[in-house]
């Protein structure tokens, strides 16, 4: 086997498109959402993002459901018959236990192909910053990188993958437990916009609170000058729910302060969207530390 026979694989968590997943040959399992009332599961494939939140902001609520392992298994069966091996570059086991599923899959498959191999790697990330790893994780492996070398770097790559985002509407986050509702009313009352970031455990941490929304999305800009490893580097991702003119605004921010270009403006799914809600803006790019 050449040692570059291998396919790395994700879940829809990266909030990279279907499309944009084919054109980059991986292949992903998705997971689910339902809007409360209704029992009709959903995948992002199956309603256009602009729907999604169009429903969100008329008060519909949407609860999420992880990849199972038996959607894994299946998954990974069909390409370990064909004589690959695996990389499996997974959503963050802090918010979801769609990584465990993956998990307990690769280790259940294994034993029916002893002879080959699924390296399974808990991204600790969400949104576009998974979908960074799996960008550079793709690039590793177009410059020749092994099996073995290409898993290594994931792993040594995820913590300085830095994340930070805002949400427009605190109620999202109040809905999720990241806010109380108190802080949430008053919050909104006053225009208080928080910003976040995601720690090497990949849950989410409130950092700081700032008053409207072009100042929340100037501290976004803040950070990035702050941690970024290079300033006029590459490797920059920004995700929105459904506001393409603030992720078009943060990237000319970056562009006219430190000459940074960004590589991918992507919407953050409806998985994802679910719990942060229309309006969330989020900057992925590759930091001296996660922050």
């Amino acid at each position: 086997m050449e040692k570059n026979d291998f396919i790395i694989m994700t879940d829809s968590g990266c909030d990279i498109s279907p499309e944009l997943l084919k054109e980059w040959g991986v292949p992903f399992r998705s997971l689910n959402f339902r809007f409360d009332g209704s029992e009709k599961e959903y995948s992002n494939e199956d309603m256009s993002v602009s729907e999604f939140y169009a429903k969100m902001r008329e008060g519909a609520v949407a609860k999420t459901s992880a990849v199972n392992t038996e959607g894994f298994a299946s998954a990974f069966e069909e390409l370990l018959s064909k004589g690959l091996d695996i990389v499996y570059i997974g959503f963050s086991s802090g918010l979801s236990t769609t990584f465990n599923s993956a998990r307990l899959a690769a280790a259940q498959v294994l034993e029916k192909y002893p002879e080959r191999k699924i390296f399974t790697v808990d991204t600790r990330a969400a949104s576009a910053g998974q979908g960074l790893i799996l960008k550079l994780v793709l690039d590793k492996k177009k410059e020749g990188a092994s099996l073995e070398e290409v898993a290594k770097y994931a792993e040594d790559i995820k913590f300085r993958i830095s994340i930070w985002f805002t949400v427009d509407d605190l109620v999202y986050l109040k809905r999720g437990g990241r806010v109380s509702a108190t802080a949430a009313f008053f919050g909104n009352m006053l225009g208080i916009k928080p910003v976040l970031h995601m720690d090497n455990e990949g849950h989410l941490v409130p950092v700081t609170k700032v008053r409207g929304r072009r100042t929340s999305i100037n501290a976004l800009a803040d950070k990035y000058g702050e941690l970024a490893e290079k300033l006029d580097g590459a490797d920059i991702f920004i995700s929105h729910g459904d506001c393409i003119s603030d992720a078009e605004m943060l990237a000319d921010i970056l562009s006219k302060r430190y000459g940074a270009k960004v590589d991918l403006i992507t919407d953050v799914g409806t998985v994802i969207g679910a719990h942060s809600g229309p309006g969330t803006l989020a900057l992925f790019f590759i930091g001296k530390s996660r922050g």
